[in-house]
This record gives structure tokens, sequence and C-alpha cells, in this order.
């Protein structure tokens, strides 16, 4: 099974976001961008950042979400994952892992 794949300005991709409506996926890439700006200030040589979600324990009106997050560096990997039933803090959780992670190399 393959995963679809968007890439975002050509050095993020997401993968596992596609089912969202118009409108969720505005805000979570308006989320995502915002914190790309902040990686590219913070990091040495911004290379990659890479964010993969799955829907794990979907049931009718309720669905856990984990995301895992990973940011190219000048070569060094950063890693963070979490899950929550919100997607929005979810997300909002791994990247502000990834910001303290590349703010206390």
């Amino acid at each position: 099974m393959t995963e679809d794949v968007v890439t975002l300005g050509g050095n993020i991709e997401l993968s596992g976001f596609r089912d969202f409506d118009g409108g969720s996926q505005i805000i979570l890439k308006k989320i995502i961008g915002n914190y790309a700006k902040r990686y590219s200030e913070l990091c040495n040589k911004f290379e990659l950042l890479k964010i993969q979600l799955k829907k794990i324990h979907e049931r009718e009106k309720s669905e856990k979400y984990e995301i895992h997050g990973m940011i190219l560096d000048n070569g060094k990997h950063f890693n963070a994952s979490t899950s929550d039933l919100n997607l929005f803090f979810a997300l909002d959780r791994v990247l502000k892992k990834l910001e303290n992670e590349i703010g206390g190399k």
C-alpha cells in the first residue's frame, strides 16, 4: 500500500492527510507552514520536514490520530511523535517537540 505524499514548498512532505476536507487542509497547511518558517530560522541548513499521519482506533464520530514528524537539518535527523483525539492538537504537539529538539541541539 502506497501512501499519498503531498509536497509543500519543496522541503515539506505530508503523508496521510488527503482524506480531510478543504477547510481542514488549509488550517493544517497553515500550521505546518508557520512552524516550517521557524525551523528554517533555527536550523543550520533546513533540508526537510516530513510529517506522517495515521488514524488509529477509528470509530464512528471518534478517531485517534498518530503523528510522526522528522526534520533533516544539515544531515542530522530530529524525530518526534504523539497521538491525540484532536488532529490539530496532535499536529501542534509534534511540531513543538521538533522545535524543542532543534533548539536544544
